[in-house]
């Protein structure tokens, strides 16, 4: 009798446990709005939607590179006719307005995708509209894969060249050192092709250079093999991620991408670290299918939001997950293949900001110890932090990767208020002070929450660049909120 009263109370202890997680999820799932409404016609905004702001035009250039060429030409002569600022939009992810200028003309880029593999010297041509997720799905049929992309494949190609942005592939610099050349439209409509051995002040200057130089047209792009690539998974304290990185990543010649996760729930608040990382497999290489369903996935994730049994189920979750699914094979292509829809916010009250701070090696451990009690005392909902390896980038004029570093991306969840505004500013500007202190920088794209002076304080090059954006476009034609707040 009490081995059957055993068994009935394990049972329930185990419905229990699964009941508590199923119901907070749902839960999330109810309290969700219905999709947003769309812009206003004459409005853009960005990924941050606090950037609403009132156009003059919003022009979607042809497909066809004759036409497209021809009626952006066109475009550029309406601008300057009408005394009107220019801007560059392709998926809108950056947050600080930088595809936007009040009562200007925007492009949006989007549509131009045309691309061509050169299987001979492993060269991708694309159009600047096409997302990463399409280079993606054409390489594949060629056994082919993307060298260095970001983390989601839900980007344009001329965004990320935009703003030099950083992948997780193991030991690599930003975007830029995949970029073999690529054709520029100037303000009166002449095209040039850019590269390290033609027009090279221009080429590094276009390369996070934020569309204050002209319109990328196409790039080409250094391409890799699409290796099959075997998931390997280590819990540890934060204070050992850096020999922990070099001994299973750097000095693992196998090893292709890797990147880090830091605890942020309430509890153990990083005190706890994950790395993950994938070594080249002798398994054949699947082609890519469609995306899997990321519905569960991205409700643990909105489950988290400002909720802290949501942060310690989503870490639990995680790191079972990371004992599970180790060994298990996937192709490069399957791991680049993800849509920023994982974690998509659906609470209309609400916004998802990034911040990201490449700290030196040196200083790593210091750096942690020095942003906890800033993250734990903020009043913005702090949902993740990635950590990735960047090497030194030689190419983009405003680098912000001038040694090799960590990159820390941090996502955070902000209401849509004017005080929770005036917060996130406050502790963006706590952050960078010890990014600073930490002789590291921050990144560019996000909200315009830093002065000019901390801005040179961590790009001492900026008052050159800006100075280089009158030589090639002395009229100011390409600019945008970015421009305005920083020159």
């Amino acid at each position: 009798m009490k081995k059957k009263y055993f068994w009935i109370a394990a049972l329930l202890i185990l419905v229990s446990f699964l009941a508590i997680p199923a119901f907070h999820i749902l839960k999330t799932k109810w309290r969700e709005d219905t999709p947003a409404a769309a812009i206003p016609k004459g409005y853009a905004n960005d990924a941050s939607q606090l950037n609403l702001t009132k156009l003059d035009t919003v022009f979607q250039v042809p497909s066809s590179k004759k036409e497209m060429e021809r009626q952006l030409r066109n475009i550029l002569k309406y601008a300057r006719t009408k005394q009107l600022k220019m801007s560059i939009a392709g998926a809108r992810h950056s947050m600080g307005g930088h595809t936007i200028y009040p009562n200007g003309v925007v492009l949006n880029m989007l549509p131009y995708q045309q691309m061509t593999l050169d299987t001979v010297n492993n060269i991708l041509t694309i159009g600047a509209g096409a997302l990463w997720e399409d280079a993606i799905k054409y390489l594949d049929k060629y056994g082919k894969s993307i060298a260095v992309m970001q983390s989601f494949s839900s980007f344009s190609i001329g965004g990320s060249i935009s703003v030099n942005g950083h992948g997780w592939q193991k030991d690599s610099p930003p975007i830029s050192a995949s970029v073999m050349s690529f054709t520029l439209m100037k303000a009166n409509g002449e095209i040039i092709n850019c590269s390290r051995q033609e027009n090279t002040e221009l080429f590094h200057l276009v390369i996070g250079g934020y569309g204050l130089f002209g319109i990328i047209l196409e790039v080409k792009l250094k391409v890799t093999d699409n290796n099959a690539l075997k998931f390997k998974y280590i819990r540890l304290s934060p204070q050992n991620y850096v020999n922990y990185y070099k001994k299973y990543v750097s000095a693992n010649p196998n090893v292709h991408m890797a990147f880090g996760r830091l605890r942020i729930s309430d509890k153990r608040f990083l005190e706890e670290a994950t790395l993950n990382f994938f070594e080249k497999a002798a398994e054949p290489v699947q082609p890519l299918s469609g995306q899997a369903s990321v519905e569960a996935k991205r409700l643990v994730f909105r489950g988290s939001v400002n909720s802290e049994y949501g942060k310690r189920l989503r870490w639990d979750l995680e790191t079972t997950a990371g004992k599970v699914l180790t060994n298990l094979t996937y192709s490069r292509n399957e791991l680049l293949h993800e849509d920023a829809s994982l974690i998509e916010n659906k609470d209309l009250s609400s916004t998802d900001l990034l911040q990201e701070y490449f700290i030196p090696e040196r200083n790593f451990n210091q750096y942690l110890k020095e942003i906890r009690p800033i993250l734990k005392n903020t009043k913005i909902d702090l949902l993740n932090i990635t950590i990735r390896g960047v090497q030194r980038d030689k190419d983009g004029y405003l680098n912000y990767a001038r040694e090799n570093v960590f990159g820390f991306v941090f996502l955070f969840n902000q209401k849509k208020t004017d005080e929770q505004e005036q917060q996130m500013k406050a502790l963006t500007n706590q952050l960078v002070d010890v990014a600073l202190k930490n002789k590291g920088t921050f990144y560019l794209p996000y909200r315009l929450h830093i002065d000019r002076y901390k801005m040179r304080k961590s790009y001492p090059q900026a008052d050159d660049f800006f100075r280089l954006k009158l030589k090639y476009d002395p009229e100011e034609l390409f600019s945008n909120k970015f421009y305005q707040h920083y020159k």
